[in-house]
């Protein structure tokens, strides 16, 4: 099967499987400098092909114009070098990430059983704002509740009617069944709205927004969990990340984009920080990575893969 790639050419769909061995011959023939080419067939077999060449194509003439050429001098090792700040970057967000979460789970709880009652309320369907066609928040919060074998859920089962009754299942038992994005949706729809002020006020942090920083935060924490690459990756449930809080974040690492993981990242340390859980993770990175570095470019500025190429010509 062919397609067009650009005007005149016409490419395969169907690619063949290669050796890890040949996926290293391939990527000398375009013009990668490999000093180790043992060594690259050994990183390939271990983190695959797929995964690298979305970081290698950044460092190709024009991969979106079917030219995977790579620019000259382009070395493996500094692709590599990307890669592993980048996967450095993901194991750092881990605990920070992982503690805010529970900080919100029990700022959520908190919230909902003094000012609504710990029990019954919450799975109520009117409590929420629910939008359009999609799921009812109800609806996941008893689907995620459903799936738990904890038993601190199964005990408030009602295996004598043969079906589930969480009436009398407290919200602070609940909230640790839920997801990170139901919690999320939680937030975002609960008490028709005004949910999200309360918890944040609970917090300390600043209402506005607060709702669509905790997406953002959900949103970067599948990225690490699933070992995708945040290097040149245009968040898409960004921000908004308060202006304050931005403003001392570009005081200490430079410029970056509103879609930035970096932007995402500044809001993580403002809620880590306030909510007393973390220690900011920004002085770290400025501590490890140089401004010029490519590793620091893609992060600041992610660009898409067509867009690299003027400003790399």
């Amino acid at each position: 099967m062919l397609k067009w790639e650009g005007p005149f050419r016409l490419r395969s769909l169907v690619k063949p499987s290669l050796s890890w061995d040949e996926q290293v011959a391939l990527m000398v023939r375009r013009g990668l400098i490999i000093t180790d080419e043992p060594g690259c067939a050994r990183f390939l077999a271990s983190s695959n092909y797929y995964r690298f060449s979305g970081y290698a194509r950044y460092f190709q003439k024009a991969p979106h114009l079917g030219d995977d050429g790579f620019r000259p001098n382009t070395t493996f090792d500094q692709i590599r070098a990307v890669y592993d700040a980048d996967e450095s970057l993901r194991i750092a967000l881990v605990r920070p990430l992982a503690q805010v979460e529970l900080l919100l789970r029990s700022h959520v709880a908190r919230v909902i059983s003094d000012e609504y009652g710990a029990y019954g309320r919450y799975l109520e369907k009117d409590f929420y704002s629910d939008v359009g066609d999609r799921e009812p928040t109800v609806a996941s919060c008893l689907r995620d509740t459903d799936r738990s074998k904890d038993r601190h859920i199964l005990r408030y089962r009602d295996a004598d009617r043969g079906r589930d009754d969480y009436s009398k299942l407290p919200v602070w038992s609940a909230v640790e069944a839920w997801s990170f994005g139901t919690l999320s949706k939680a937030i975002e729809r609960g008490s028709r709205g005004s949910l999200a002020d309360s918890v944040a006020s609970s917090i300390g942090v600043a209402k506005a927004g607060f709702a669509y920083r905790v997406k953002a935060l959900v949103y970067l924490r599948n990225r690490c969990a699933h070992h995708s690459r945040l290097w040149n990756h245009s968040i898409i449930d960004a921000g908004p990340t308060p202006n304050n809080v931005r403003s001392k974040a570009k005081k200490l690492v430079g410029q970056f984009g509103p879609r930035s993981a970096l932007d995402v990242i500044a809001s993580l340390d403002d809620i880590a920080f306030r909510g007393d859980v973390a220690d900011p993770l920004l002085p770290r990175m400025v501590e490890r990575h140089a401004r010029e570095s490519d590793f620091w470019h893609g992060l600041a500025a992610p660009q898409g893969p067509q867009d690299h190429v003027a400003r790399s010509a």
